[in-house]
């Protein structure tokens, strides 16, 4: 049949980096309330909260051939209010059609352990969803126990820092090729 249905388009590659552009923080923001609030509803309206106004917000956008096409990841990292050598990452969303692509969520962890790093990090930590605790153990992060955070239950979990060397340019960041998720 002419109309016969097709899957859509999956970039196969993503440019992961510092979101610069107010397009790029615009649609990280879209991104994370789709995520967060409309899909896995833990928030009413919006998941902002005080942290955003000083924490830096990493992207993964899809490339078309060279062209920026669309944030399909991101995540936050800042640096934790009592000890400027404990960072910290939080709000790490995937759009639903990427999330079998280990290139994205695995790219924006490796950024943002690696920029922390790169800024003085002696200690990386994160509060992660239960669910996504395993994929943080394959990629060295140890979890230092479980507790439960706007009604979900979450692992407390360290980063190996041996294994993020410090990336001292962020703000172009790396490319990452898509790959199916195992």
């Amino acid at each position: 049949m002419i109309f016969e249905s097709f899957k859509p388009f999956i970039a196969p590659e993503f440019q992961v980096k510092f979101a610069t552009e107010a397009w790029e923080k615009a649609a990280a923001a879209a991104l994370r309330r789709k995520v967060f609030c409309e899909e896995q509803q833990i928030f009413a309206d919006d998941d902002r909260d005080a942290i955003d106004d000083f924490a830096i917000p990493l992207v993964a956008v899809s490339l078309l051939g060279v062209v920026e096409d669309d944030v399909v990841g991101t995540v936050r990292i800042h640096p934790d209010d009592h000890e400027a050598d404990v960072w910290w990452g939080s709000r790490l969303a995937v759009a639903r059609s990427y999330r079998r692509l280990s290139a994205v969520g695995t790219g924006l962890i490796r950024l943002a352990v690696s920029s922390a790093h790169a800024r003085g990090c002696r200690r990386f930590l994160a509060n992660v969803q239960s669910q996504n605790a395993l994929l943080f153990q394959h990629m060295h992060w140890r979890s230092l126990g479980e507790f439960e955070l706007h009604g979900r239950p979450h692992h407390r979990m360290e980063a190996d820092l041996d294994h993020y060397p410090p990336f001292r340019t962020p703000e172009t960041g790396f490319l990452s090729l898509a790959r199916l998720a195992a």
